[in-house]
């Protein structure tokens, strides 16, 4: 592999030990995929930041790195922690993982990294250009930043991309390359994709078929960026999907030759199956969570609308980033009138919902519904976000 002069220097310790443990990660990954050299990143999002998936060990590695002077050089945000940093104690996390938790937060904190954690750090300032090469980890931020906004970034690990935001490079392979940003697959999709949910089933049924492939997307006439955002954290979670193209809409899909000669047609007529995947029987809802990926100011309002002058029998988690929270405080305060909480910092997937006593969930997130049972122990309904309000309400799927 080809190391500049200063590539070197960090490589063999001359900067310091923190600096040459992330070039040695970088170099040794570089060496796994052929790469034949390294590139400068903008910007990082790391994952591995909640005490539920790192344990102890996690918590001895970071506490290690940071005391060998292992410190940022870009713009570098968190993941989602498994809780609210600052609320944790009034929402009724566990005093022992929180100790745990802020242990992991407070290691980064060491590195030079704010503790900013969200999936979605394209909402919160750490947004990329088109063609610029960054290091994200979280699958769905990954999905977005290369398919959305055209950026290059491979589905870094959570060591990984903490290297890359140590030494501020990563290898230079997979889809920092043109040609591995071309299609595999093309999907005719003729039946309604309308709501946020139908984006979820979507990605669900594509992200099983072409698992850590590229798939090319026809017949969605409209979308947004929440829905685009959902649509790629499904595909992340049932398959690995990290880049997608949407005719006519995601900027490389305007670009010519974007599609391989030997990709695989496939047609889609119905949600069916990406619905039925999803759902389980049960109509008592005992939780309702929304906000997987974390929720925008848009998807506040209209839930902020939806719960207005009603009061939930169903507990209702609503996670986001701080930031954007702080920024729909109006909204908020409707949510909580109403009995829901407005989670920071953390969400479903990584925050010990075991520990609450839940059975039943409602949610409109294809990627959450897809790792709740696994991850969380829970029954999903899988549905829109009315459906899902309803039964925060009621108390009932219906």
């Amino acid at each position: 592999m080809l190391l500049t002069k200063e590539e070197e220097e960090m490589f063999v310790g001359e900067k310091g030990e923190g600096l040459q443990k992330a070039m040695e990660i970088v170099v040794a990954l570089g060496k796994i995929y052929n790469a034949e050299k390294l590139v400068q990143v903008k910007s990082v999002q790391v994952s591995g930041v909640s005490y539920k998936n790192l344990g102890d060990a996690g918590i001895e590695f970071l506490e290690e790195w940071a005391k060998k002077g292992g410190r940022i050089s870009v713009r570098t945000t968190l993941n989602p922690a498994g809780m609210d940093l600052e609320n944790w104690k009034k929402l009724g996390f566990k005093e022992e993982f929180a100790k745990k938790q802020l242990m992991v937060i407070d290691a980064f904190k060491k590195m030079g990294i704010a503790p900013v954690c969200s999936c979605t750090p394209y909402l919160i300032g750490n947004l990329p250009k088109f063609g610029e090469h960054i290091a994200w980890s979280e699958s769905s931020a990954v999905a977005f930043s290369n398919s959305v906004i055209g950026a290059r970034t491979n589905r870094e690990g959570g060591p990984s991309a903490l290297a890359a935001a140590i030494c501020g490079r990563t290898a230079c392979y997979g889809f920092h390359l043109n040609e591995n940003r071309k299609a595999d697959f093309v999907f005719d999709v003729s039946c309604e994709i309308n709501d946020f949910s139908d984006f979820g089933a979507l990605g669900n049924m594509i992200g099983k078929v072409v698992k850590n492939k590229v798939p090319y997307i026809l017949g969605i006439k409209d979308s947004n960026q929440d829905n685009l955002k959902v649509l790629g954290a499904s595909m992340a979670a049932s398959g690995a999907v990290a880049l997608f193209h949407v005719d006519k809409i995601t900027p490389e899909a305007k670009m010519k030759n974007m599609i391989n000669d030997s990709a695989e047609k496939i047609a889609i007529d119905s949600l069916k199956e990406g619905y039925d995947s999803l759902n389980s029987d049960v109509n008592e809802i005992d939780f309702v969570s929304i906000g997987c990926p974390h929720a925008s100011i848009e998807e506040l309002k209209r839930i902020a609308e939806l719960v207005k002058g009603k009061t939930v029998k169903a507990e209702l988690w609503i996670t986001t980033s701080r930031k954007v929270s702080e920024n729909a405080r109006e909204y908020v305060k409707i949510i909580e009138q109403s009995g829901g909480k407005v989670l920071n910092d953390t969400c479903l997937v990584v925050a010990p919902v075991e520990d609450f006593g839940f059975k039943n969930l409602a949610t409109n997130s294809g990627k959450a519904a897809f790792y709740a049972p696994t991850h969380s122990k829970l029954n999903v309904r899988f549905g829109s976000l009315e459906q899902c309000i309803n039964a925060a309400i009621k108390g009932r799927w219906e």
